[in-house]
């Protein structure tokens, strides 16, 4: 087998053990085939077109026909159909977010030693609904307040002030927001394996786990607690380096683009139980 087989090949089986918690997902929520079809055919036609292009020419509908395999019919009708809905949950996840990062970073909701205050709720220029309204636009103060307590975040005193206890904001009951960290973290992780494949020798990102097989089921716990608290302290770090870096604003970068950038860190589990389906 040439090395162009061998490449298909693995790509092949890398496809279908990503594939499998995707499709175990989409059919636990009703989702058909018919429906994951369509949403593939979209992709693919949006990614020919925006990504494939030939340097200095327009993208064309004939190109991304004969790079997807689909018929110029598919891809004329899915080039002029809107993009599906991104999940409404994606802006209020974003929203509650921003509201504990700002808290987290921003000086004026510091107090003397530059940890966060204890806000007053819903009043006054040192407040929650101050700092809401400066990182959540016009969401009720209240609703993001609701969520940052249900979640943990938050916690309210007896004074009825409110104490900052987590930056980071993981929904808890709504699997729609859920759902939306599904596609942006799993994207972001494709997209850096995919980076690596082609730029691995001159620009590699890092992409690293640990793991054992015959773990004792015992110790499960206290690895949980033990990862869930060093991987917080680590990310929480990253993200004062990046605070004190975003508003760089040396000479030499003025004409450099601003840039999404990150670290994400996360803890998987399974049983080291094979397979039994027969096809029976």
């Amino acid at each position: 087998m040439d090395a162009e087989n061998r490449t298909q090949v693995a790509l092949n089986a890398a496809v279908l053990k990503l594939l499998r918690p995707l499709c175990r997902l989409l059919l636990r929520h009703h989702v058909p085939f018919a429906a994951f079809e369509e949403l593939a055919k979209h992709t693919y036609v949006q990614v020919a077109l925006e990504d494939f292009g030939i340097p200095g020419r327009k993208p064309t509908l004939s190109r991304a026909s004969i790079l997807t395999g689909l018929t110029r019919k598919d891809v004329t009708r899915l080039a002029a159909d809107t993009a599906p809905e991104r999940a409404a949950s994606d802006e209020g996840y974003n929203r509650a977010a921003r509201v504990l990062t700002g808290w987290a970073r921003d000086p004026e909701f510091h107090d003397a030693d530059g940890q966060p205050k204890v806000l007053a709720p819903l009043e006054g220029p040192d407040s929650f609904a101050a700092l809401v309204k400066r990182y959540s636009g016009d969401m009720p103060a209240r609703a993001v307040l609701d969520e940052l307590l249900r979640v943990g975040a938050v916690a309210e005193r007896d004074d009825g002030r409110l104490q900052l206890l987590t930056a980071g904001y993981v929904p808890r009951g709504s699997e729609v927001e859920k759902l939306g960290i599904l596609g942006s973290d799993v994207a972001d992780l494709i997209a850096t394996i995919d980076h690596n494949l082609q730029h691995a020798d001159t620009d590699p990102r890092f992409q690293r786990k640990v793991m054992y097989t015959e773990f004792p089921a015992s110790q499960l716990p206290a690895f949980r607690k033990l990862s869930a608290a060093q991987a917080q302290a680590l990310l929480e770090k990253f993200d004062r380096w990046l605070s004190e870096h975003a508003d760089s604003d040396k000479p030499d970068e003025d004409t450099l683009p601003a840039m999404r950038v990150g670290m994400g860190i996360y803890y998987f589990e399974e049983p080291m139980v094979p397979n039994s389906w027969k096809g029976q």
